[in-house]
């Protein structure tokens, strides 16, 4: 079977001839571009698609599925937007959208202010590059599948794996002129290992995406119950899937959940730590633990502006 038809499979849901406008204002100061930059620095994924203009993504509601909708940036550092297009059709209210659209940016800490004032590097940061805060992938089975595609691989690799998995398995959304994939677990619990490995997925990650697909199926990823676990005990759940160590469900923690996290082990966190505080330009990771203990309720944040500053510097802002 050729790689073109086996990754035309999907199922196709919406309608790009029936759309709603709706304008979302966000928690100022938030620099748009920058901030949604980690969506499309490394390729397209199909799945949280970012093109330096417009965002094409799907928010997950329990119950009432999924809405897919196309953004672009509007208003400034000081007065944020987003100006969306929503299938017509979509079962979830409008305020319903919107005040899930803006749960996936992370709000800045008013310790940020302190922590700045107490460390001239942070400071530094804060004042270079206003305004980036991370965005979220709020839906946990889709954010654990992001952590497996990214697991000691380039990042641009990742992105096609992730892309190769939507196509084969999601669920693809047309709007307007343009489309996105969803991800659901029960689709890729019914793979095989064989059929994952066809996708140049290794074994041990073909084996660890269908064994977090069935825990999504089985309840287990279920964003309130995770919600409701303290650091330690959501990193020691997660932990207990196969293929999810504590990397993983660091990031989880940061980039899904939006809690204060250095995941420490990250090779392109270690590097910014590094380039930060001139530790070396890859301090290991107790070090870098240590470097950042002080960065407390803000650390969420202050990693995504190290780690832009260290895309800034590679060139790949």
């Amino acid at each position: 079977m050729s790689p073109a038809r086996f990754f035309s499979v999907g199922i196709v849901t919406g309608s790009s001839d029936a759309t709603d406008a709706l304008t979302v204002d966000l928690e100022a100061p938030v620099d748009l571009r920058a901030s949604l930059r980690p969506f499309g620095r490394w390729g397209d994924d199909g799945i949280d698609r970012w093109d330096g203009t417009t965002l094409v993504r799907t928010l997950r509601f329990e119950n009432r599925g999924v809405v897919s909708y196309v953004a672009t940036a509007a208003g400034d550092l000081a007065h944020p937007a987003l100006r969306l297009t929503v299938p017509a059709a979509a079962s979830v209210r409008s305020t319903d959208i919107a005040d899930a659209l803006r749960a996936t940016f992370v709000a800045v800490p008013a310790d940020l202010a302190r922590l700045a004032a107490a460390d001239a590097r942070v400071a530094q940061l804060v004042s270079a590059y206003p305004g980036i805060v991370p965005v979220l992938v709020a839906d946990p089975f889709t954010a654990l599948v992001r952590s497996i595609s990214a697991q000691q691989v380039n990042l641009a690799w990742a992105a096609t794996v992730r892309r190769r998995l939507a196509e084969r398995y999601g669920t693809r959304h047309e709007i307007q002129d343009t489309f996105v994939y969803s991800l659901h677990a029960e689709a890729m619990a019914r793979a095989t290992v064989e059929e994952l490995r066809a996708l140049q997925l290794t074994t041990a990650k073909a084996r660890s995406v269908i064994e977090v697909a069935r825990a999504g199926v089985a309840g287990e990823l279920a964003l309130n119950d995770l919600v409701a676990l303290d650091d330690e005990a959501l990193i020691a759940h997660l932990t207990n899937l196969r293929g999810i160590g504590r990397w993983s469900a660091e990031w989880f923690l940061a980039r899904t959940l939006g809690r204060p996290r250095v995941v420490a082990g990250d090779l392109g966190v270690r590097k910014a730590v590094g380039r930060l505080y001139d530790a070396g330009s890859l301090p290991p990771e107790d070090e870098v633990r240590r470097l950042t203990a002080h960065w407390g309720e803000s650390a969420t944040i202050v990693q995504a502006l190290a780690l832009h500053d260290l895309a800034v510097a590679a060139g790949n802002a």
